[in-house]
């Protein structure tokens, strides 16, 4: 039994893959069938009939044989070749060849894709032909309207063209020979190539147009507006001069005359029609007359400077004289009581120096103007910065002078400094010895005196003649410093000897019952009687906190709620 099930089985699962393959091979040919038909039914014979409206010689009659011949033989020779294929792969599926009916499938693919090919290549020249037929009559019209309308443009205004009459009714000419082209192109059925000179003659008409509209405009900058700026500009520059405004430096003369002669090569490149060329470099002329009339500008504006700003200056230098002078009496009188720094005394002194430099800056700007040998610009350059110096100079004399002023106010605030930090030194001395403690332990007794020594260096330094108010300042910062930092300490050293004496009376209830609390209290008192203040903290808290934790921060507490 089992030898008879598996050869079955076998059978069968080959007979269904057969058929399987069958079925695909099947709905293929039906695919490639349908394929077939779609171009075997295109109209494309009746597309070419559109033609026949054109004009049937020359290229396009060349074009339509050739299109009639292609598609003749796809109809005649590959389609009936391709049914016979279509049958030859039904009798391989039939057979069970599926391997040469899949080549052959594959054959009448290739024959199918070329077909479709050639359909479409021969659509789309035809309708380009067609198509180059409508645009070229359209847009035909169009130039020769445009032409048209050039013409007369060219004839009612020839005075606004000026030299450029001839060149232009010759570049008008130049189309009638295109045109005639054209007809014969279109009269021997060469639509193509007639396309060809419609799109040369759209983008030469469209030059021609931008040339009549730009012409007259350019030719009025050319012949009058530039012209007329420029002897605007030579009688302005006239007019400053006799003004005795100097422009010598400008060198405008010879720029008016390079620019005039570039006006007459420019109205020759607008006689040959060189129209975006002239348009552009008469641009950039109108930039060049601009830049003049801004330079001229200037210099009347600097020279409104100058007059305006002259007289404020003089003053101020004058000033400044008087002023840098009288801190140099003042110098000689303070250092009589006041001992100044040596590059602090020679503050005046050098401001004399620059002043008398700037006093000599001053004369050639005199001479300058009084000659009439420098531009306005220059000038008010150079009174910019002299007067910049001189408002440094102010600036400087003025810190100077108050410093000076501020010597005697500094001098009676360090009395001030001094007086408190000797009231605040003895009043810390005096808390110290009225507090109930034992005794001031050496090294207090030590600050205290080095305190006392800042005090006495700088009520020494204040009896010095002349004052050294820079050393003295010196010492007050320190002394302020070391007081400060004693009287801190004395305060502390208090406020710990109150704090020691408190726990040893905390821990007093608990001498009887714990006897390593009573060894380390009385270890504690040894401590404060030796005035080791700290020591006796250290030793009476450990050993209050060891029995009852927590009881520093009570005890501190119930102190600062007393005190």
């Amino acid at each position: 039994m089992k030898y008879f099930i598996i050869p079955l089985i076998i059978v069968i699962v080959l007979t269904v893959i057969a058929f399987l393959f069958r079925r695909k091979h099947i709905q293929e040919i039906g695919r490639l069938e349908q394929e077939k038909l779609q171009i075997q039914h295109k109209p494309i014979f009746e597309e070419m009939t559109k033609v026949k409206q054109l004009n049937m010689t020359g290229q396009t009659e060349e074009m339509f044989e050739r299109w009639r011949s292609t598609w003749t033989e796809v109809v005649d020779d590959r389609i009936p070749k391709v049914d016979s294929l279509l049958f030859d792969v039904e009798d391989h599926v039939d057979r069970f060849h599926f391997k040469k009916a899949t080549e052959t499938e594959k054959h009448i693919q290739e024959i199918l894709s070329q077909c479709e090919k050639e359909m479409h290549a021969i659509l789309e020249e035809l309708n380009e032909l067609i198509g180059s037929e409508e645009k070229n009559r359209i847009e035909m019209e169009t130039i020769k309207e445009q032409h048209y309308a050039a013409r007369k443009a060219i004839l009612a205004h020839q005075h606004s063209y000026g030299p450029a009459v001839e060149p232009l009714e010759k570049e008008w000419e130049s189309f009638n020979p295109r045109f005639d082209e054209y007809d014969a192109l279109i009269a021997n059925g060469n639509y193509l190539q007639a396309r060809e000179i419609v799109i040369s003659l759209a983008s030469k008409g469209d030059r021609l147009s931008h040339i009549i509209h730009e012409i007259p405009s350019l030719l009025t900058e050319l012949q009058s507006k530039i012209p007329a700026a420029l002897r605007e500009l030579r009688i302005g520059i006239l007019e400053m001069e006799e003004q005795a405004y100097y422009l010598g430096h400008l060198n405008l003369t010879s720029q008016f005359d390079e620019i005039e002669q570039r006006l007459t090569e420019l109205r020759q490149q607008l006689v040959e029609l060189q129209v975006k060329e002239v348009g552009q470099e008469v641009s950039e002329l109108h930039d060049r007359i601009d830049s003049f009339y801004d330079v001229l500008e200037e210099e009347v504006s600097s020279r409104h400077y100058v007059e305006d700003r002259w007289e404020a200056v003089l003053d101020l230098f004058e000033d400044l004289q008087g002023t840098i002078q009288d801190t140099i009496r003042e110098v000689n009188f303070v250092q009589q009581s006041y001992r100044l720094d040596e590059k602090e005394a020679q503050v005046p002194q050098n401001a004399m120096k620059k002043l008398n430099a700037l006093a000599k800056r001053i004369e050639v700007f005199i001479e300058r103007q009084d000659n009439h040998v420098s531009a306005y610009s220059g000038l008010q350059t150079e009174l910019q910065e002299i007067a910049e110096e001189l408002d440094l100079l102010a600036e400087e004399q003025e810190r100077f002078t108050n410093r000076i002023k501020n010597l005697r106010i500094d001098e009676n605030q360090v009395r001030s400094r001094l007086l408190a930090l000797s009231q605040q030194l003895q009043a810390a001395d005096r808390n110290l010895h009225r507090a109930n403690i034992p005794g001031i332990p050496d090294e207090m007794e030590i600050q205290l005196e080095e305190a006392d020594e800042q005090i006495f260096l700088v009520k020494q330094s204040l009896e010095d003649v002349p004052l050294n108010m820079a050393l003295v300042e010196s010492y007050i910062q320190k002394a302020t410093t070391v007081v400060d930092d004693v009287c801190k300490k004395a305060e502390d050293l208090i406020e710990n000897a109150m704090l020691v004496e408190r726990i040893i009376q905390y821990g007093n209830r608990y001498r009887a019952s714990h006897p390593e609390v009573h060894q380390k209290l009385v270890q504690a008192e040894d401590s404060f009687m030796q005035f080791r203040y700290m020591k006796a903290l250290e030793e009476a808290a450990t050993a209050v906190e060891d029995v009852e934790p927590g009881a520093m921060k009570k005890i501190q507490e119930m102190l600062h709620h007393k005190v």
